[in-house]
């Protein structure tokens, strides 16, 4: 089985694993995957963040934007550029005033949002099917978050349920590691 075989296959077991999960159950994995984040030395210590808008298979962290704006920190989303086909960092002072429904019907900053360069992120909240403990992380298979870690800085976090969490990941030349992953049960580092 080739690496991109594999990829798919580990995609396939995630998304059937997240499925089973109830909404009660992401709901509640969300909310403690949140109460560590907002305690966490990371956190606390950061100016500049980049969320992500969850997708129905994702944490739904959206109650840490709130949380960082009343921190008086630089909340940032993603926004695709379609000039690059790419993704910078685009900073928001409101989700529903300041979002659209990007490309990918995703919410993402709207065009009046002032973007922020990529390295000046202190901590980057990362979304993905998959995670090792080693730090290896299965996107999508689009590459933009892989585009995205390449340029940060800052400290890349893996944002999962338990069930997204796999002893191993194929890697290949341009996938990018995360420095941590939380979940709602653990903090791996």
């Amino acid at each position: 089985m080739t690496p991109k075989e594999h990829k798919q296959a580990l995609r396939d077991q995630i998304r059937a694993a997240i499925a089973a999960l109830g909404d009660d159950e992401k709901s509640r994995s969300a909310t403690s995957i949140i109460g560590r984040i907002r305690v966490h030395r990371s956190w606390l210590d950061a100016r500049n963040i980049l969320l992500f808008s969850p997708l129905r298979d994702e944490p739904d962290i959206g109650g840490l934007l709130e949380k960082g704006l009343s921190q008086s920190k630089t909340i940032c989303l993603p926004r695709y550029r379609p000039a690059s086909g790419d993704y910078e960092a685009a900073i928001i002072g409101d989700l529903a005033r300041d979002t659209v429904t990007g490309r990918y019907g995703i919410a993402e900053p709207d065009d009046n949002c002032a973007s922020l360069p990529l390295n000046q992120l202190d901590l980057v909240l990362v979304p993905g099917v998959a995670f090792a403990a080693c730090g290896s992380r299965l996107g999508r298979g689009r590459g933009f978050y892989d585009r995205i870690l390449k340029t940060v800085s800052g400290l890349k976090l893996g944002v999962a349920f338990d069930e997204q969490i796999v002893d191993a990941i194929p890697s290949e030349e341009h996938d990018e590691r995360v420095d941590g992953v939380v979940t709602p049960t653990r903090w791996m580092e």
